[in-house]
């Protein structure tokens, strides 16, 4: 027992073994677990493997799981393709011009301009939103507006085009195949949201919960990650089914002479196919009809002009009367509890810098020396006026008056009581643009109240939520 209590083994000779050192004892144990866990593993995978297959060789459930369920002749990796095309264009712009609204807010100025709170690394910001051209923020966001509605024919065709596809079955059938279904279902997913959410803003109409600026910018950056993952899975396949086919020729065969396409392994050509109701030109004729029709309905809301008329989808009874008021607005004071109380003969502008606080009338201002400027009100929503003729003091000047000739900003206060955007602050760039005003008469006339009496906001380029109505008080900061 000379070994701690412990017998010693013997060898084949009989003699007693040396005892195991206690380091090649325990990688001789770990060794046995590797082993047993490897073999564990391998277990499992042949059960999973068994699994697949005997799962594999069940039929297909009912319906849309079964290839035999979609029968139109016209469906194939060539009219797929071509709606792709298109939106393998337009969703860029959507999201460049998304993002540039996204600047426009000045986000970097904090929470009271950015709606986005733990936005992270997605928030990144790049330049100070400029002033120049006046009618920035009017095209970008118009753009990204107009194409958005104009896209939805394409986006349905697209996905009627690919619908086979959701319902393949086995849903999962490799690691590298469910990565792609991953991805497949952000895809549809993030656009289905996003241009759900997008018109339902288009028309003021906010039945989701929470705040459109958050949902919709988090959206935006699920939906773009899956358009990237789907476009390098999907471009070579996309341009060699575009090559296969000529567009002249297409457009060119009638009905009776529609075939399916050669079928292909990706399940998009119907297996049995029925009778042709439709041709690809048909096809792709109506979602181009679609679309200029809703080009027709919606773009004269940023456009103007005679094609205002026109703007059958623009927000209706936005409009606060005749005369120089003629103009849209996107809330009235009483939607937002702006009451005359607020506004009447008590109401004094705060003026607040480096200089003693100026408490101001309206009447003082009115004497004050006034600047005019031509320009239009562009929102989120899409919609934008024809320019405006404002007259009002320059913020450049209120703030040399603050004893802030050179601001870098300015924090801007509203008399209304509650709502996202009552306060919002404006940068150097905006205060020291000679058409940056503090509005106080518009076309000749006194500002009504729903246009922001007794004094308002206005500053070029600038989306129209950051043009602060009612306001009462101008801090300029450093």
């Amino acid at each position: 027992m000379g070994n701690g209590g412990r017998p010693s083994r013997s060898g084949s000779s009989g003699r007693p073994e040396r005892p195991m050192p206690e380091d090649a004892h325990a990688r001789w144990r770990l060794r046995r677990i590797g082993a047993a866990m490897a073999a564990g593993v391998a277990a499992a995978a042949a059960r999973a493997r068994a699994i697949a297959r005997r799962v594999g060789e069940m039929p297909a459930p009912p319906g849309p799981f079964r290839p035999g369920f979609w029968r139109s002749p016209i469906r194939g990796p060539w009219l797929t393709s071509v709606f792709g095309l298109v939106l393998l264009i337009g969703i860029p712009v959507l999201f460049l011009t998304g993002a540039l609204s996204y600047a426009a807010y000045n986000p970097d100025l904090g929470p009271l301009n950015d709606k986005t709170p733990g936005k992270g690394l997605l928030g990144f910001y790049l330049f100070d939103w400029p002033t120049h051209p006046y009618w920035l923020y009017r095209l970008t966001q118009g753009v990204h507006v107009t194409l958005g509605v104009v896209l939805v024919p394409v986006l349905l065709g697209k996905l009627w085009s690919v619908i086979p596809k959701l319902f393949e079955w086995l849903p999962v059938r490799s690691f590298a195949h469910g990565l792609e279904r991953l991805s497949l279902l952000m895809l549809v997913g993030g656009v289905i949201f996003e241009f759900v959410t997008g018109i339902l803003n288009i028309q003021l109409y906010y039945v989701f919960p929470g705040s459109f600026y958050t949902l919709h910018f988090y959206g935006a950056w699920v939906f773009i990650a899956a358009f990237i993952v789907h476009v390098c899975l999907k471009l070579g396949r996309m341009s060699r089914a575009l090559g296969s086919r000529s567009l002249a020729t297409e457009l060119r065969t009638d009905l009776a002479h529609t075939v399916p396409e050669p079928p292909v392994p990706d399940g998009l050509v119907p297996t049995a196919p029925a009778a042709p109701t439709m041709t690809r030109r048909g096809a792709v004729g109506l979602v181009g009809v679609g679309s200029v029709a809703l080009l027709v309905v919606t773009a004269g809301q940023s456009i103007g002009g005679w094609l205002r008329n026109t703007a059958l989808l623009a927000p209706h009874n936005r409009n606060p009367g005749g005369g120089p008021m003629d103009f849209q607005i996107n809330k009235t004071a009483a939607a937002v509890g702006v009451n005359p109380a607020h506004v009447g003969p008590a109401w004094r502008l705060e003026v607040r810098g480096r200089a003693p606080t100026l408490v101001i009338t309206r009447a003082q201002l009115l004497a004050m020396r006034r600047h005019d400027a031509l320009l239009p009100i562009a929102c989120v929503e899409g919609w934008s006026t024809d320019d405006q003729h404002w007259s009002g003091l320059r913020l450049t000047d209120l703030a040399a008056m603050a004893g802030l000739p050179g601001a870098g900003s300015v924090l801007v206060e509203s008399v209304q009581p509650a709502g996202s955007f009552r306060s919002v602050v404006l940068r150097g760039n905006q205060i020291h643009d000679p058409r940056s005003l503090l509005a106080l008469r518009v076309n000749g006339a006194d500002l009504s109240l729903d246009h922001g009496y007794p004094a308002r906001i206005i500053v070029p380029a600038n989306p129209g939520v950051n043009n602060t109505k009612w306001v009462r008080r101008l801090t300029f900061r450093t």
